[in-house]
């Protein structure tokens, strides 16, 4: 839908105003650039000041498109929320693969992924986790319950994984699948510390070989 200019009410003072698709668009991309910044260095480290020069946002502006630096992160975790159901439904749902060969086909687009940005990028949402204490409460519930929801559809996968036979009868398949996020987050870290994807592959040996049927 296109919006006429003289929808707007004219100021003859001030500022002129912008046109709201011109606002929309330095919304996404503060978005945007919000989330890259938090993937490489965490909340506390992202002042906004470095957000707006990134974008060529004047100083000042911010509060134009976001009530708070809160209620930015807020959207930063669910705009990455999005962006990872994505990436993970897109291998879990590829029904051409096996159960656990979906999973191996995620593991190594992440792998790709951080060397592609020489590790300096993350995860998020991990990002985030580690430095709770320091976050706004409100975070926290947020951040849980992407967790959770990763959970959950990981462990369907699980299931489909028992049901074929790739991984034992009685496998715990909400269990097995917090038990992959809780050691893939910290993989993830080693990873962007060492700046090398040894950690990932580590710890993908060790789990598919905790899981695997004998």
């Amino acid at each position: 839908m296109n919006i006429e200019h003289d929808s707007f009410p004219v100021r003859r003072r001030g500022r002129p105003c912008k046109h709201a698709a011109d606002l929309g668009e330095t919304r996404e991309l503060l978005l945007r650039t919000g989330v890259e910044l938090l993937t490489e260095q965490g909340f506390s480290a992202t002042g906004i000041d470095q957000i707006l020069r990134r974008v060529g946002v004047p100083k000042g502006s911010f509060y134009n498109y976001f009530k708070s630096k809160e209620a930015f992160g807020a959207e930063l975790i669910e705009r990455y929320r999005v962006y990872f159901l994505r990436k993970l439904e897109r291998h879990l749902g590829n029904a051409a693969l096996s159960p656990l060969a979906r999973l191996q086909a995620f593991i190594a687009d992440a792998q790709h992924g951080m060397q592609k940005f020489d590790f300096s990028r993350g995860c998020l949402a991990g990002n985030l986790g580690q430095e709770m204490g320091t976050l706004p409460e409100t975070f926290r519930a947020q951040l849980n319950a992407v967790f959770a929801d990763w959970q959950d559809r990981l462990a369907r996968n699980f299931e489909v994984a028992r049901a074929v036979g790739e991984i034992a009868e009685n496998a715990d398949c909400l269990r097995l699948a917090a038990f992959f996020w809780i050691g893939w987050e910290g993989a993830v870290m080693r990873a962007k510390l060492e700046k090398s994807v040894a950690p990932l592959e580590i710890f993908a040996d060790g789990f598919f070989a905790s899981v695997a049927r004998r």
